[in-house]
């Protein structure tokens, strides 16, 4: 009996070892976009990888459309300490914890998709995610955003001078505050779920983005008039909070997670460049919008307005700023 009674301890407890060997580890990840959008494509894509790789042991349950927050601030806030596993957000709002990054996000810096990859995928990007972990956060990889550009309800803008007065939509951070204001237009932050009750009932006059989100949230049908001036190429960035990964993943679950995120990031781009076709033709086809492409006089009327905040922020990004610039040549 005694013996009976002991073997049946040691397969329960064989069965608890087993089971718990093999528990699955869920984490989170927010992201403000719907279901169809490049970025969240691209964490689908991550949570199939990640699941592959480890197994099964790891699975990554995708909160998209804003369901966990529709301020990207206050979702950075909650991953770096630790209430929310992961986040997709724009870089704008992770400067505000990490000022090195404010750099990537200066207006008129990047020539291209192309050269701004360049920089993205080399050792400048790399000691930059590297740098997020400083703050509570490790920096998983970037995501494309494209290019942002100013829309608005009220007029046509053909030349810097045609901002003034308008009240603009903007993330909430200080560099894109200060960008806005200094291109006459006053900038008022507001979450990004809010824009389009905002521009309808005339609480801003527009906002700034890429075709994708223009298309996506349905903005151009209260802001027709989109200016591709494309001020800003403001990378995406998927952060993680580093108190949640030390706690629930081991140092080798880590480097999976982190390699599986950034295996994903030219399927996002690829994604992105197919979506931005599409909004095009969405938003034209529409009819109503008027989509304005800058004279080469009248864009350099806005990169020579946005030189003081070079004066601003460059003198402590200087180096990074001219590694930058090195880089695309």
């Amino acid at each position: 009996m005694k013996k009976s009674v002991i073997l049946a301890v040691m397969f329960a407890f064989i069965l608890t070892v087993s089971s718990g060997a093999f528990a699955e580890i869920t984490l989170t990840v927010a992201e403000i976009h719907p279901e169809d959008y490049p970025t969240t494509k691209g964490l689908f894509k991550f949570a199939e990888l990640v699941k592959e790789r480890s197994n099964g042991e790891i699975v990554i349950d995708v909160k998209f459309g804003g369901v966990l927050g529709q301020g990207e601030k206050e979702v950075v806030e909650q991953v770096q300490f630790g209430a929310l596993d992961m986040a997709r957000i724009s870089i704008s709002p992770v400067t505000e914890f990490v000022p090195a990054l404010e750099a990537f996000g200066l207006p008129y810096i990047w020539k291209s998709q192309e050269s701004m990859w360049k920089v993205l995928k080399g050792d400048i990007g790399a000691r930059l995610l590297k740098e997020v972990e400083n703050y509570k956060f490790y920096g998983l990889c970037y995501y494309e955003s494209g290019a942002r550009s100013f829309y608005n309800s009220k007029r046509e803008i053909t030349k810097v001078e045609d901002l003034k007065g308008l009240k603009i939509r903007v993330q909430s951070s200080q560099l894109m505050l200060d960008l806005v204001n200094v291109l006459g237009a006053n900038a008022t932050p507001i979450a990004f779920g809010e824009v389009y009750d905002a521009i309808s009932k005339g609480v801003v006059d527009g906002a700034e983005n890429n075709w994708p989100s223009y298309e996506s949230t349905a903005h151009y049908e209260v802001a027709k008039f989109y200016t591709l001036d494309m001020h800003t190429r403001v990378p995406e960035i998927l952060i993680a909070s580093k108190i949640a990964f030390d706690k629930k993943l081991t140092p080798e679950q880590i480097a999976l997670v982190m390699q599986a995120a950034q295996d994903t990031q030219d399927y996002v781009i690829e994604k992105w460049n197919e979506r931005v076709e599409a909004s095009k033709k969405i938003v034209l086809d529409s009819g109503g919008v008027t989509v304005t492409e800058l004279t080469p006089e009248a864009f350099n009327g806005f990169v020579q307005a946005v030189q003081p905040l070079y004066e601003k922020y460059g003198a402590k990004h200087k180096a990074i700023i001219d590694e930058i610039r090195a880089a695309q040549e």
